[in-house]
């Protein structure tokens, strides 16, 4: 072989000319893994429709193993239908439109009964700087997992007489324990490595104190996650000055509200950050920061409403579904549309209508 050939042939044999792509293989399915799943699912109230029907497209789009089993169900309902249990029991996972939960009245959230109902404990949204889409923070990937069954969501209220409202806040060791379990095993299985709980237990410091107590008892047994705890006043002001020193925060129900809404506002808006709730045995996926936009009638006759966050939701569904490869397909088109900005609602700083956001997804599914 001539001394010209031989850096040649050392090239190709170390792969250097090579176009083919190898992938590694990340997943290897058990027989009938492929088989369609059904999906509960609730169009739910206001831009809610735009956005599910957004979902139904692209999955569509993939040919992904998944089919809906579809439930008229709306905030202004004084039950959750029969039905509707009955059918997210059987499937196991529901994906969720916004409902509108009608302030004041006495009327109860049917959102916080549907919880309660199956007892998903655990919300989980995750708050994460996406490329090309302009924040004040850089570096932000924040998950915060929050309480979801008491708390002041207990619904325990009464008037005592006219005029003077009793409203109870309960918390238990029980349920404490198993959203700290949750969150630490949600760290070590994820590669994270800090559990943040938020507390009040310096005023509240039998209810809160019991939370903290629960806390650490679980953090011990988890030695390589650090663990510290902040009071939620502090850290409602760390998390707009420096937000990307939280990985995961554990939270009650109350403050887990706020924290995430907060920290879904610093990311790059609640259009954006996907959230699911889950329980021992189902699981609810949807938009994970407050749906602050569901009853915006001029978003629904624009139909400009943001699919974002309910996309990357059901990436995170199609993940618990052990369908990864899809999620990923999913996750990457969606990330690519935001990273080019030329398709982006006016949440975002764009123009475009929900179905235009939903055409260049599926344009981007590779």
């Amino acid at each position: 072989m001539s001394r010209r050939a031989l850096p040649i042939f050392t090239k190709l044999l170390s792969g250097g000319g090579s176009t083919t792509t190898t992938r590694s293989v990340t997943y290897m399915p058990r027989p009938g893994d492929g088989t369609p799943r059904p999906v509960t699912l609730i169009p739910g109230d206001g831009v809610g429709p735009l956005v599910t029907g957004a979902v139904e497209q692209v999955m569509e789009a993939m040919h992904a193993p998944v089919y809906f089993e579809k439930y008229d169900i709306h905030g202004d309902m004084k039950t959750v239908p029969p039905e509707l249990i009955e059918s997210i029991k059987k499937n196991k996972v529901c994906l969720k439109g916004g409902l509108k939960t009608p302030v004041g009245g006495g009327v109860s959230s049917l959102n916080v009964m549907l919880r309660k109902e199956l007892d998903l404990y655990a919300s989980l949204v995750h708050c994460f700087n996406l490329q090309g889409l302009p924040t004040r923070h850089q570096n932000v990937d924040i998950v915060v997992i929050r309480e979801n069954t008491e708390g002041e969501y207990a619904g325990l209220e009464h008037e005592v007489v006219p005029g003077v409202v009793e409203s109870l806040k309960v918390i238990t060791k029980f349920c404490s324990e198993r959203i700290a379990k949750y969150a630490f095993e949600y760290a070590y299985l994820n590669n994270r490595k800090k559990v943040t709980a938020v507390h009040k237990a310096n005023i509240m410091k039998l209810a809160d104190g019991l939370f903290l107590e629960s806390c650490r008892e679980i953090a011990s047994k988890y030695p390589s996650i650090q663990y510290n705890e902040m009071i939620v006043d502090n850290c409602s002001m760390q998390l707009v000055s420096k937000p990307e020193q939280f990985d995961v925060m554990v939270t009650p129900n109350l403050y887990g509200n706020l924290v995430s809404n907060v920290a879904a506002g610093i990311a790059g808006g609640t259009g954006v950050m996907p959230g699911g709730n889950v329980g021992a045995d189902h699981a609810v996926f949807e938009q994970g920061a407050s749906a602050g936009n569901v009853g915006n009638e001029k978003l629904v006759e624009q139909k400009k409403a943001n699919p974002v966050a309910l996309l990357l939701s059901s990436a995170m569904m199609l993940r618990h579904l052990q369908f990864p490869s899809f999620a990923d397909r999913l996750e990457t088109a969606v990330k690519r549309v935001i990273s080019e900005g030329k398709y982006r609602t006016k949440d975002l700083g764009g123009i475009s209508t929900t179905q235009e956001v939903v055409d260049a997804v599926i344009a981007n599914l590779e």
